[in-house]
């Protein structure tokens, strides 16, 4: 179907051209949410619009890998085109939205140009949150985009190569000291891979340093690391973390960052360690798509940002405004809100997406109902937790699961190969290929504060 723009003093109006308009729903965000919905919607006799601000979907829970060496970021990330090809009906937008007029039905991009709707999903997910300690984000950064990945390999990577030629033991000590700050799973796998990394990747590829003894502190302010999950599988994950040599501290509380020392609280000591690498995993803010919902529709938000929904994913007032996946708030099922995770945003763009062909030709609505799929984290090598409700797996098998969903999940066939071999490689050799360094040599030293290049 074709698109014309029509200029309108400062902005332009996308609108189509058929005489027999078809009914109109805009993805907003290509993530796990956004494009499940997409594809979903791709079935049905409509007009479907997915628009992003990156060409590619990211497989965000493998990330970790990218920051650690173990995958390239085009192993985890597929074109939104490439996955939509063979959807006629769906036009795919790089681009930012940057309003909502909920009265108008029109979606207003950064560009100016509008696009009118008859749904809108809005899946833009959450970014990092530092607690109002904004100033720790160049000194902590996050995991969620490829461009953090990079940025945390090249931080995590550069420490070894310039502690290689510090002569000084105090300042070699600071480099080769690494802390995670926060214990979920982002942070679990992440100080994992890096032991697996120092321990072994690494072990013989430097003269002047000794890699092991690098030093990887996990920092959580709960009682336990995964505090989501059963407390079996979160003692079972420390004791693989710490035979990793990982030193994990509970019911720690970082109270400020600052010259690439971290100061934290355990109960009532006041500790302090220089870190050259320092890396966030503690928190998550929803997108600033939240605020313009607020903004222009008076719906609440909870205190990270996200979107309280209804039972169908719909805005109260706004039946044809559907927010899913991490930026919504569905508390209608069970004690608590949904968890932020894949599986959720998978499920509820499906869902829409059928929602929306129930009311376009005419049938009953279904109803939402997720299904817990179980929760996953790998420690390291042969070592994962699973929690399938009453089902709960450690270990080798528990890793091979985790394996073996998560190429699953990945959603072109060729990543799903890529991966599947790239991990046989690194499994049987330890070698990592994408221990690519990236940028100007004096960039990895301003990073690494204090040490000047010779």
């Amino acid at each position: 179907m074709m698109l014309t723009i029509q200029k309108e003093s400062t902005k332009a109006t996308i609108h189509e051209t058929s005489v027999d308009r078809k009914h109109h729903t805009i993805v907003v965000g290509g993530g796990f949410g956004g494009l499940y919905a997409a594809k979903e919607l791709a079935k049905l006799p409509i007009k479907v619009t997915l628009i992003d601000k990156r060409n590619f979907h990211l497989f965000q829970p493998l990330l970790y890998q990218v920051a650690t060496g173990t995958l390239s970021p085009a192993d985890i990330a597929s074109p939104l085109r490439a996955v939509l090809a063979n959807k006629k009906n769906t036009t795919v937008l790089m681009a930012e939205v940057a309003d909502i007029d909920p009265q108008a039905q029109k979606v207003i991009l950064a560009s100016k140009e509008e696009l009118s709707y008859d749904s809108l999903i809005v899946a833009t997910g959450v970014s990092h949150h530092y607690f109002g300690n904004e100033q720790w984000a160049d000194l902590a950064p996050g995991l969620k985009t490829v461009e953090d990945a990079i940025n945390m390999r090249r931080r995590i990577l550069g420490a070894f190569e310039v502690a290689e030629k510090e002569p000084d033991p105090e300042k070699r000590k600071a480099l080769l000291t690494f802390v995670v700050i926060g214990g979920g799973p982002t942070g679990v796998e992440l100080a994992g891979a890096m032991a697996d990394l120092a321990n072994h990747t690494l072990k013989d590829e430097f003269t002047g340093i000794d890699t092991t003894e690098a030093k990887i502190l996990l920092l959580e302010g709960f009682d336990r690391i995964l505090p989501s999950y059963p407390p079996e599988l979160s003692a079972a994950a420390e004791k693989s973390l710490t035979a990793l040599g990982v030193e994990v501290k509970t019911r720690t509380l970082v109270t400020n960052i600052e010259n690439h020392v971290v100061t934290y609280r355990c109960g009532d000591r006041v500790e302090h360690v220089e870190a050259k690498t320092i890396l966030w995993a503690a928190g998550v803010k929803a997108s600033a798509m939240g605020k313009t919902l607020a903004d222009r529709t008076g719906v609440t938000l909870d205190r990270v940002g996200r979107v309280t929904v209804e039972a169908d994913m719909a805005i109260a007032g706004y039946p044809n405004i559907f927010v899913i996946g991490d930026l919504a708030n569905y508390a209608h099922q069970g004690d608590k809100p949904l968890p932020g995770v894949a599986p959720v945003a998978m499920q509820q763009g499906e869902f829409v997406a059928r929602l929306i062909e129930s009311r376009v030709k005419g049938k009953p609505a279904p109803k939402f109902r997720y299904r817990d799929l179980g929760s996953l984290a790998v420690i390291g090598r042969n070592k994962a937790v699973v929690n399938w409700g009453f089902i709960r797996v450690t270990g080798i098998f528990a890793w091979l699961i985790w394996t073996f969903l998560h190429v699953l999940y990945l959603v072109e066939f060729d990543n799903q190969l890529i991966v599947l071999l790239q991990w046989g490689y690194n499994y049987f050799t330890r070698k990592s290929g994408a221990r690519l360094i990236t940028g100007q040599y004096l960039q990895v030293m301003e990073e690494m504060e204090g040490i000047k290049p010779s």
